[in-house]
C-alpha cells in the first residue's frame, strides 16, 4: 500500500508543477476536478476517495484544499505554473522566518531569498515550521525576516490558507541569522 507522504508528493507534483503528467488541467485559479484527480491516484496508487481526503486533510502543512462543495482541489502555493491564487495582500508580522541550511546561506547573505522558479518565496509566521521547513534538506539554519521593514519599504505580502507568507522575493538587508 502506498503510503501518505507518496500521495502527499504526487499531489505537489500534479498540482504545483506538472499537471499534465497526472492528466489534469488546472484552471487560472490553480483548481482542477478532484474527480479527475481521483482517476489518476487510482492509476497510480490504487487508493480510494476517502484517502484522498485523509491525505488531504491530515496533511501536516496543510499543503492542499478542497472547494467547499468537494467537486474541485488544488495546491495552496509553491506552484511552478502559471495560476492566480486570488491572494489579498495582507499586513504581515513584524518578523517572519525562513528556514534553510548552511550550504545555502553564502548565496542568500547575497542575493537574499530569491523564489527560484516559483511564484513566491515562502516564510513561515513561527519558527517551529521554519525549523521544520528548513530540517527537510539537514541541519537547519533559521532567517529572521524583518516583514515590518519591507512592508514600510513597499513590499507586498500574500498570506495563503493554510497560513505561509507568500513575498516576491527578500533582499539580504532584510535578513539577519
Amino acid at each position: 500500500m502506498t503510503d501518505d507522504k507518496t500521495i502527499s508528493k504526487t499531489l505537489s507534483y500534479w498540482l504545483r508543477h506538472r499537471p499534465d503528467a497526472g492528466g489534469l488541467t488546472l484552471d487560472a485559479n490553480g483548481w482542477t476536478s478532484a474527480d479527475a484527480v481521483m482517476d489518476a491516484l487510482i492509476r497510480e496508487h490504487a487508493i480510494d476517495w476517502d484517502r484522498l481526503i485523509a491525505v488531504v486533510e491530515d496533511n501536516d502543512k496543510q499543503r492542499f484544499e478542497f472547494s467547499a462543495d468537494l467537486a474541485q482541489i488544488r495546491a495552496r502555493q509553491g506552484h511552478s505554473v502559471e495560476v492566480d491564487l486570488a491572494l489579498d495582500p495582507a499586513a504581515p508580522p513584524d518578523q517572519l522566518f525562513h528556514g534553510t541550511v548552511e550550504r545555502f546561506l553564502a548565496a542568500i547573505r547575497t542575493e537574499g531569498l530569491r523564489r527560484m522558479r516559483r511564484h513566491h518565496v515562502h516564510l513561515s509566521g513561527d519558527l517551529e515550521t521554519a525549523r521544520r521547513v528548513g530540517a527537510r534538506r539537514g541541519v537547519p539554519v533559521i532567517l529572521t525576516v524583518d516583514a515590518a521593514a519591507m512592508a514600510a519599504d513597499g513590499h507586498v505580502f500574500f498570506r495563503s490558507n493554510n497560513g505561509v507568507w507568500l513575498t516576491d522575493g527578500v533582499p539580504a538587508r532584510y535578513l539577519r541569522d
